[in-house]
This record gives C-alpha cells, sequence and structure tokens, in this order.
C-alpha cells in the first residue's frame, strides 16, 4: 500500500484533494482543528507528503505547530503565497501550487486555468487533481513558481481591490474600468516585487490575469476578503516605504 497523504484541514478546497487523491489510490489521514498534530506524526511520521489546506489566515499558526517530521513532506496552497511566508519558519522548498478552481459548498469545483505547481510532490498533486478532471501542471523551476505565484496575487488583488470601487465582475472590469484596473494593478505588481526582492515582466503578468480573466468571465470581483485584502496590502506597502497611490485612494474613498 502507498505512504499516506496527511492532509491538515478538511474545508471545502482540502476536501476537493482528498478525493482527488483518494481516488488515485493514495490513503489520506486527516488533522482536523481538533486534533494534536504531534499525536498523528507519531503515527505518520513520513507520509507521501503533508498538505497544508488551512485557510491563509490560519497559514502561520499551522507553519509554527508544524511537527519536525512533516517539514520535508510539506504542501502549501493558500492565496497570497509568497516565499517569505515559509522562509520565515525556515522551511526550504516545499511543494506549492498556485490553485485556479473554485470550490464552495454545494458546487462542484469551477477551473479558471489550470494550477501549476512545483516541488517534490507536485507530481503527487498534478495527478491527484487529474482523478477529478481538474487540470494542473508542473513549472520548471522556482524562478517559474515565483512567477506563477505572483501572477495569482496580481489576480486576486487587482479584482478584489478595483471591485470595491466598482463592482461587478472581471469581464466587466476590464472591458469598462481597464484604466482602474491597470493602476491598481501597477501598486499591486510594484508590492510583489518589494516583497520578493525580484523585479518581473509586468506585461506578461497582465496577460496572464487577463487570460484568467477569460477563463471565468463571470467571476465576481469583490469577495468577502476584498476589504482585508486592502487593508492588508496598505500595511505591507506602509511597512516598505511604498506608495500605492490607487490603492490609498480607494481606501480613502470607502
Amino acid at each position: 500500500m502507498k505512504e499516506p497523504v496527511v492532509l491538515i484541514g478538511v474545508g471545502e478546497m482540502g476536501g476537493v484533494f482528498a478525493r482527488g487523491l483518494l481516488r488515485a489510490g493514495w490513503p489520506v489521514v486527516p488533522v482536523t482543528r481538533d486534533m494534536e498534530m504531534a499525536a498523528v506524526a507519531a503515527e505518520v511520521p513520513e507520509p507521501a507528503m503533508v498538505l497544508l489546506a488551512v485557510a491563509e489566515k490560519d497559514l502561520h499558526p499551522a507553519l509554527e505547530a508544524l511537527p519536525e517530521a512533516w517539514r520535508s513532506w510539506l504542501a502549501l496552497l493558500q492565496n497570497e503565497l509568497l516565499p517569505r511566508d515559509w522562509e520565515r519558519h525556515g522551511l526550504a522548498g516545499p511543494t506549492v501550487i498556485s490553485v485556479w478552481f473554485e470550490k464552495k459548498r454545494g458546487m462542484d469545483a469551477k477551473v479558471i486555468i489550470p494550477s501549476p505547481c512545483f516541488g517534490p510532490q507536485a507530481g503527487l498533486l498534478v495527478d491527484g487533481l487529474a482523478a477529478l478532471d481538474i487540470p494542473a501542471r508542473q513549472v520548471t523551476d522556482e524562478g517559474a513558481l515565483l512567477f506563477e505565484l505572483v501572477l495569482k496575487n496580481l489576480y486576486i488583488l487587482t479584482s478584489n481591490i478595483a471591485g470595491l470601487k466598482v463592482g461587478g465582475n472581471v469581464a466587466e472590469l476590464w472591458a469598462d474600468h481597464q484604466p482602474l484596473a491597470r493602476a491598481v494593478a501597477a501598486d499591486v505588481v510594484d508590492l510583489q516585487e518589494v516583497l520578493t526582492g525580484q523585479v518581473f515582466d509586468r506585461e506578461a503578468l497582465i496577460q496572464g490575469m487577463v487570460t484568467a480573466f477569460e477563463g471565468d468571465p463571470a467571476h465576481g470581483c469583490m469577495g468577502r476578503s476584498a476589504p482585508a485584502r486592502l487593508e492588508r496590502a496598505i500595511a505591507l506597502a506602509e511597512e516598505n516605504g511604498l506608495a500605492v497611490p490607487t490603492l490609498r485612494e480607494i481606501a480613502a474613498a470607502r
């Protein structure tokens, strides 16, 4: 029998991966909020993968509590993820997937574009999602992964923050409010560059974002997390001495 996959967090997203991995023949050991990770790690010290499927707000507490035995098997899937998030915990080279499908209660997973992933367990994630006909692909190196993470952040932050001003869906945002979308995107990329210490091909990021818009044109811009995302982005800009004028203008108007 294959070694089990440990799944920390069994919400909507975790449930999708659990189903896919089970269909692909991998036993899954769930870890819920009321379970001690250390106790499970004592029983499963060398899993095939430890998939951390908690929400963004729970990421750092979960990483702080991660048992030592599981650090080499870690896979991450959170939004707004950058290398600084795992490096602050002394983690090197986890498997990371940039998830480009939605899963809401009572609905099947809705694919926007294929989900890129990189790391030692990337093939396992691709196979698990393929079992559910959810497309995913492995990228070639850490640089390609970083671009994909920044692209997903750009998509989320641009659509959410611009949506606070104009509402609507992503197709309407790009068709009717493109100057606003580009101004928000410029601020977001400024922030991503300072947080990563890298310079990105901005037009390639914009084109990637537009491709994602086209993948689900009816996707609403302003989710429940949009105000918190704007507040967090401005706080990070303050910490790093960035102007982000469009983000501040939108915040001031609220």
